[in-house]
């Protein structure tokens, strides 16, 4: 199944099948880079229409890119434009023996209990002046490296680095 499944692949979500002989005097793969190359400079040219690329990004342009890009993908496949082997195209009847990951319900009061252990068992005055630390360097120019190791090392975790960081930085939301 592996097998067919690779050659499924390469057959139809490569677009190698759509020529004769793709590699004929390196016509296709010269044409494709063409395209590539094409594509890459209307982007350029774009951004730089934008004020450059710290300007786009704070208009969030590149991000809106890879959005619509996700979702013409996303849509392709979904109406079968876009071929997708053992998605949209040579799907199988027969079942899967592949095992189904099973979460013990019990991992999340463990994790619970264990992260309240490390947070009684840690200098909580120290960690607070620590992340202090890092939302201060977030607000300059100084690398963060140096006040998030810091943190680490005095117990504060990734989700309270990550808070620390937000006032500064913000929350992602797609454009």
């Amino acid at each position: 199944m592996l097998a067919l499944r690779t050659q499924q692949v390469l057959g139809y979500e490569t677009g190698v099948a759509d020529v004769v002989d793709p590699l004929a005097g390196s016509y296709y793969v010269e044409a494709l880079t063409d395209e590539i190359e094409a594509d890459a400079a209307a982007l350029i040219d774009r951004i730089d229409e934008l004020g450059g690329a710290v300007r786009a990004i704070e208009a969030g342009f590149p991000q809106r890119e890879i959005d619509e890009a996700a979702y013409r993908y996303a849509r392709g496949v979904d109406d079968g434009s876009v071929a997708t082997v053992g998605v949209n195209r040579f799907l199988s009847d027969a079942g899967t023996d592949d095992e189904v990951l099973e979460i013990d319900p019990d991992l999340e009061s463990d994790q619970v209990r264990l992260l309240a252990e490390r947070r009684a068992a840690r200098d909580n005055v120290g960690v607070a002046a620590a992340l202090g630390a890092v939302t201060r360097t977030a607000r300059g120019t100084d690398n963060l490296l140096y006040p998030i190791k810091d943190a680490l090392i005095l117990g504060a975790t990734v989700g309270e680095i990550t808070e620390a960081l937000l006032p500064v930085f913000g929350r992602y939301g797609a454009s």
